[in-house]
């Protein structure tokens, strides 16, 4: 069961408060380049991205924020745009009031918006910069720009007290009690609840287990949940996975984002993908229509399947932005891209489509399946496969989800 938190309003999504989970992305180009950033956005909004955000940094990043906003609602785009600030966002947003009206939210790390009094100066700017435009706010503390003061009071307090604790709790520790009391300063500053959110971000995954649950227990802000710095590729995959999951399973987290590192020149779509994938193995949202492969073993030397499966998803999420607008319930389709005649035939026949390919030495006959029965066989080249394979999925699309009995 979820747990019951407030409602925010982010630019029109919303985020707790019962809401389905909300999946975000940040943006990795140059802010002040508003035109390679608004094609990013552009790609993580069309990619699934519910919420985009983008570094505000400088001078030239925020002067660029309007630019970026009117071409990404030229191109149709209305994911909300979230500023990301640190060390000078309340000089920024100051100076600065199109890119403060413009933004949808504010990202406010409380670790490193000064030091002493200053610090609660600046966040408290902020926080009153965000009541006067009416922007909520999200509370970020992670857990490498933390508070080192506070760190240090609790160290000490520790050895005083002979408490016994870890290195690993007492900052743990120390990252729920900066997010509530930075809460508690934005409500004295005016924001009500309606308008925080709150993250406490770490790198490791069972530290992110007893943050949230700690926070979980002791604020009914909605969370922001996910790792700093999940790593590369399979790594940042599985630690992302492996303690997203459970606490999502646990009715913990209201907005997510994989921060996943990508590989020079590599896709930034791929975290959203992969949030996507997150929700949708827990059967918590459907985004896009789910793509079952087989694995492949001594059965199966051919690649044709595998090249078949690649092909297929890439094919589904080109075809999701248009797919999305036009066809109702399109995300809950299953195809089924199988092997060998082990588990082929059955594995495609409990997808909406599906396809079996022959395994070594099998008769080179590919059976499709729609809705359990046996439609059609393909026959061929790998490229005939494909374009028929394709052909048969547009179709369906096109009848299925217009309301229209399909016939093949």
């Amino acid at each position: 069961m979820r747990r019951e938190t407030f409602s925010v309003d982010v630019g029109g999504v919303r985020v707790g408060g019962g809401a389905p989970i909300v999946v975000q992305s940040m943006a990795n180009t140059d802010t002040a380049d508003a035109v390679a950033t608004a094609r990013q956005c552009l790609e993580l909004e069309e990619a699934g991205s519910e919420l985009v955000r983008i570094t505000v940094n400088n001078d030239a990043a925020a002067a660029s924020v309007p630019e970026i906003a009117r071409r990404l609602r030229d191109a149709g785009c209305d994911a909300p745009l979230v500023g990301d600030f640190h060390y000078n966002g309340h000089t920024l947003l100051r100076g600065y009031p199109e890119c403060a009206r413009t933004l949808a939210k504010y990202r406010i790390n409380p670790g490193n918006v000064g030091t002493g009094e200053r610090r609660d100066d600046n966040f408290a700017t902020i926080c009153r910069l965000a009541l006067e435009h009416g922007k909520p706010v999200r509370i970020g503390v992670n857990a490498g720009s933390l508070d080192q003061s506070l760190v240090m009071r609790r160290m000490q307090e520790n050895t005083d007290r002979d408490l016994g604790l870890s290195s690993e709790e007492i900052i743990n520790g120390c990252m729920v009690e900066s997010a509530l009391r930075s809460t508690d300063l934005a409500l004295e500053c005016g924001l009500t609840e309606e308008r925080i959110i709150i993250s406490c971000k770490v790198s490791r995954p069972r530290d992110l287990l007893e943050v949230y649950r700690d926070l979980a227990t002791r604020t009914r802000q909605p969370l922001h949940l996910g790792l700093t710095e999940a790593g590369m590729g399979i790594k940042g995959l599985v630690w992302s996975a492996s303690s997203m999951g459970i606490l999502l399973s646990e009715g913990i987290g209201d907005t997510i984002r994989i921060s996943l590192t990508p590989r020079p020149g590599g896709d930034r779509r791929d975290e959203v993908y992969a949030c996507i994938e997150l929700l949708q193995a827990l059967g918590l949202r459907s985004f896009a229509p789910s793509i079952t492969a087989c694995p492949g073993c001594g059965r199966t030397t051919s690649t044709t399947f595998q090249e078949l499966a690649e092909r297929v998803e890439g094919y589904v999420r080109e075809k999701m932005p248009e797919w999305r607008e036009r066809y109702e319930g399109v995300e809950e389709m299953t195809v089924a891209v199988m092997g060998c005649v082990v588990n082929g035939p059955g594995e495609s026949k409990a997808a909406d489509i599906g396809i079996s390919l022959p395994g070594t030495g099998e008769a080179p006959n590919c059976p499709v399946y729609l809705d359990g029965e046996l439609a059609t066989t393909l026959r061929g080249t790998y490229e005939e496969l494909a374009t028929g394979l394709r052909e048969i999925i547009d179709k369906y699309v096109a009848t299925r989800y217009a309301g229209i009995a399909h016939d093949f």
